[in-house]
């Protein structure tokens, strides 16, 4: 496939040395520009790119970014693109610790919901619940005993199920998790964040999920002016 990577962090970073392996054409683009790519595109064979370049012409685009810059974006950055193009969305939010208030999510849309809001297309939420030397080092071949699986929410059945083979590939199992309004189940706090579960494992996680946001995973409220 041709795929279009935007944000080589972490989990961009390490999902482009993955797909190069694999036999993948990766377009990888950040905020700084192409010419600050070189070092990993030397290290994979990836083609450094704009980050409107990275989702042209592509089959798969994968959304990596801090949620504070989904909307720095270009707002036509999805403008004349096939419906067919699936979108992956890998964010989280982590008001205290990095992205500041997001009042949308605040008021209790889901993160993957306003992403899609922002970016104006459908998105199929994974890779948002493990930890990118995991996702670097653990895949195993299908079949493996304690394969780790991953959860993949989204509301195109097709789309989820084409990722959830992309995940095969890898080496984890997929495990469809509902809708983009029920990817509440693997955002931080909830039991399958940050945890290496066997597919068994990520449906239980997922069932014992509870919708409210812990206090950790919320902006913090300001205090009150003592007289």
């Amino acid at each position: 496939m041709n795929i279009g990577i935007i944000g080589a962090g972490q989990i961009g970073g390490t999902l482009t040395r993955r797909l190069t392996e694999l036999g993948h054409k990766v377009f990888v683009a950040n905020s700084r520009g192409p010419e600050s790519l070189a070092d990993l595109a030397r290290e994979t064979g990836a083609t450094p790119v704009t980050v409107e370049d990275a989702a042209r012409n592509r089959d798969l685009v994968i959304v990596t970014i801090p949620e504070k810059n989904i909307p720095k974006l270009p707002d036509d950055l999805f403008k004349g693109v096939s419906d067919d193009v699936i979108v992956i969305d890998t964010g989280n939010y982590y008001p205290q610790q990095r992205d500041g208030r997001i009042d949308g999510i605040e008021e209790g849309i889901t993160e993957s919901r306003w992403v899609s809001q922002q970016l104006g297309r459908p998105v199929v939420k994974t890779f948002n619940n493990i930890y990118a030397d995991h996702l670097l080092r653990l895949g195993r071949p299908s079949g493996t005993s304690g394969r780790i699986a991953l959860p993949v929410a989204g509301d195109d059945r097709a789309a989820k199920a084409r990722v959830i083979e992309l995940l095969d590939e890898l080496g984890f199992d997929g495990v469809d998790a509902g809708t983009i309004d029920e990817s509440w189940k693997q955002q931080p706090g909830t039991p399958v964040y940050a945890n290496d579960f066997d597919a068994n494992g990520v449906k239980k996680a997922l069932s014992q999920a509870t919708k409210e946001r812990k206090p950790e995973w919320r902006a913090a409220q300001a205090k009150a002016t003592q007289r």
